[in-house]
Order: structure tokens, then C-alpha cells, then sequence
């Protein structure tokens, strides 16, 4: 299975609109919303089946027995995280604990155990085609596990798939990372604004740590013709493959909130985004390219 993550290095950039135009495009038989702080690909990948729900289990949570407590406070004083309060009877507050376990060594009474802790919903959707996704949790930390759980479930699940689309995480972060390691190739969608730019920088230096093939297309490269040229000439200069210019187009805010991709329709973005998606393709999974 060949793997293309869509990233971008910062969010609003349209990463997902183009994530599902690939999938549209590709007729993938594969696909994964990686970004499982705020996954979003479900609304333009419309499924017509129920999900099978998991539940995942990231760093286990300490709890505090009260009838082996004898409140000496020593768990209190040795948590870096302040998870634990002492009124009015010794708590562990499950947003804060880390699941370190040093409260669990440090009880001389045996009150605290540590105990697994529901992270998130992990979500595979499967007819024609697979569908990964995932939910995290409010107030975990464990992005980048669950995330590599997303993509263990839809190799699982597609393995003999020709290709896989997955819709990655805006910045630079932990699920990013996770997002990276061990795809063919990633396209950076930015676009032409100052944060836009500095962003894309970060975010390609973070991929070119993981050697592997790199791709830039602009989204709504109109709205700054100027920083537009910046971007091409920066690809130029570092020899980053170019996939193409998609402009701001209002068709494509229409077909989003109708829960449609810019690929069923015929509209300048639609059009545009053919373009970089055969550009792509024929790019970064020629094998002639090294």
C-alpha cells in the first residue's frame, strides 16, 4: 500500500478540502482522518454505514482508595502535575494525572493503583472502500498514539489497497509526527499569507527529517499573488516539487457546507485541484525520481 499524507503547517489552510478531493479523484479504496483532535474528513467522506467503535486506552489514571487512605500527604507533595488535592479527602483529578505512577510508589499505605483510562474512540467505517478515524478525548495528551492506531487499523483492515489517502494534522506536533512515520510520500498544502509561509517552512523541515518525498501546492493562491511567487521561488530554491496553484473559489465554500468535495463539482477549484492531484501522483510515486 502506497501512503499519501496531506499536511499542512498551519489550519485553514484547506488541507482537508484537498484530502478529499484525492480521495474523489484517486477513487481510493483507503483513506484515514489523522487529525484526531478535531477530525472533520467524516463530513465531506459521507458514509453510508455504521462505524465500528472502539474504545482506546491511553496512559492509565491514578485513584486514590479512601479506605486505605490514611491522608499523609505524601502523594500530594511528590506530584509534578498538582493532580491531586486534599480537600476534603485525598482526589486525583483524571485531566491532570499523567499516569507517571509516582504517587503509587510513594504510598506507604497501598491506597493508589493505577487503572486504564479510556483515551478516545477509535472509528473504522468499511464497504466499498475503508474509512479510519478517531476521537480523542477532551484533556488527553496521547494524540500521536492514537493516531498511529488510526493508521494500524486501516492497514489492518486495507492492506492490499493500491493507495491511501490520509488527512493529517495542521502544525508540527505530536500526531504530525505520528501522521509521517512510515508514509511514501507527504503533500503540503499552505497558503499565501505571512504565517502561511512560515509555517510551511516549519513543516517541511520537520518532514525532511523523516526522508521522505515532499510535494507544496498553494490553496487560494489568489488572495496574494505576491506571497504566492514567494512560496514557488522557496520551492525552487530548496528543489521542492511544485504541484500547483488552486484559487479562492466560492463554489468550493458551497460544496463544503453541502458536505461535497471540490471534485464533484465543476468549479475553478475542481478544476484547479485536478491539476495538482495527477502533478502529485505522477511526482512523488515515480520511481524514476529516487
Amino acid at each position: 500500500m502506497k501512503q499519501l499524507l496531506i499536511l499542512s503547517g498551519k489550519g485553514g489552510t484547506g488541507k482537508t478540502t484537498v484530502a478529499g478531493a484525492f480521495i474523489k479523484l484517486s477513487r481510493a479504496k483507503a483513506y484515514a482522518d489523522c487529525d484526531v483532535d478535531a477530525p472533520n474528513l467524516h463530513l465531506v467522506m459521507q458514509q453510508n454505514v455504521q462505524p465500528i467503535i472502539k474504545d482506546y486506552y491511553g496512559l492509565p489514571k491514578a485513584a486514590i482508595d479512601p479506605d486505605l487512605c490514611i491522608q499523609c500527604g505524601l502523594c500530594m507533595r511528590h506530584c509534578r502535575f498538582d493532580a491531586i488535592t486534599a480537600a476534603p479527602d485525598f482526589r486525583v483529578d483524571e485531566y491532570a494525572c499523567e499516569g507517571c505512577g509516582v504517587c503509587h510508589l510513594v504510598c506507604p499505605q497501598g491506597a493508589v493503583t493505577l487503572h486504564p483510562a479510556i483515551a478516545g474512540e477509535l472509528k473504522l467505517y468499511r464497504n466499498e472502500t475503508v474509512f479510519s478515524t478517531a476521537q480523542l478525548k477532551m484533556g488527553s495528551g496521547t494524540s500521536g498514539k492514537l493516531v498511529a492506531e488510526v493508521k494500524k487499523q486501516l492497514y489492518e483492515a486495507a492492506g492490499d489497497a493500491e493507495l491511501a489517502i490520509i488527512d493529517g494534522s495542521p502544525g508540527i506536533g505530536c500526531p504530525v509526527i505520528a501522521s509521517i512515520s512510515g508514509v511514501d510520500a507527504v503533500l503540503i498544502v499552505t497558503e499565501p499569507s505571512i504565517s502561511g509561509i512560515s509555517d510551511m517552512e516549519r513543516i517541511i523541515r520537520t518532514a525532511e527529517i523523516f526522508h521522505t518525498r515532499i510535494a507544496v501546492c498553494i490553496n487560494k493562491y489568489d488572495t496574494s499573488l505576491g506571497n504566492t511567487e514567494k512560496i514557488e521561488a522557496f520551492c525552487k530554491e530548496r528543489g521542492l516539487p511544485f504541484a500547483g496553484r488552486i484559487p479562492y473559489d466560492p463554489e468550493a465554500v458551497k460544496a463544503i457546507n453541502r458536505g461535497l468535495s471540490i471534485a464533484d463539482l465543476d468549479c475553478a477549484s475542481g478544476r484547479a485541484v485536478q491539476d495538482v492531484y495527477h502533478r502529485t501522483i505522477e511526482t512523488l510515486f515515480d520511481e524514476s525520481a529516487g
